[in-house]
């Protein structure tokens, strides 16, 4: 029982897909396809209970789907993840973080699994298809 916790963006600058020109509308993107991990056993992760995406600056105000709970960063995105990060470990929540970002690894928890962008980007074109985002 795993907490799926997404560097939002992280993963969505891993494409070069236009989303620089719309940033909300490329986290919104990503959301819509991250939404039905929620309860599914996710290749290379397990079985994700809950799904948490950290979303900040023009992101921030995007809508929360069904199936996904924000993290609304008020500043940097990579200290509202590792707070909420230790929160959930200190909660003895299973924890599995997505991001590349070698900083913000190096923050985490001692115990935290973290998967790179490819191995989610790779699971969601196979498990919801490949949409943008």
């Amino acid at each position: 029982m795993t907490v799926l916790l997404v560097d939002a963006a992280n993963v969505v600058g891993a494409r070069p897909d236009g989303w620089w020109r719309d940033r909300a509308g490329a986290t919104t993107r990503l959301l819509r396809r991250l939404a039905p991990l929620a309860g599914a056993a996710v290749p290379g992760i397990g079985l994700v209970t809950e799904v948490l995406v950290v979303v900040e600056g023009a992101a921030a105000g995007v809508p929360e789907p069904a199936g996904v709970r924000l993290v609304r960063a008020p500043g940097s995105g990579d200290d509202a993840l590792a707070l909420t990060a230790a929160r959930l470990a200190a909660a003895g929540r299973r924890v599995h973080v997505v991001t590349a970002d070698r900083g913000l690894r190096a923050r985490l928890p001692a115990g935290t699994e973290v998967t790179g962008l490819g191995r989610l980007l790779a699971a969601l074109d196979r498990m919801v298809g490949n949409g943008p985002g």
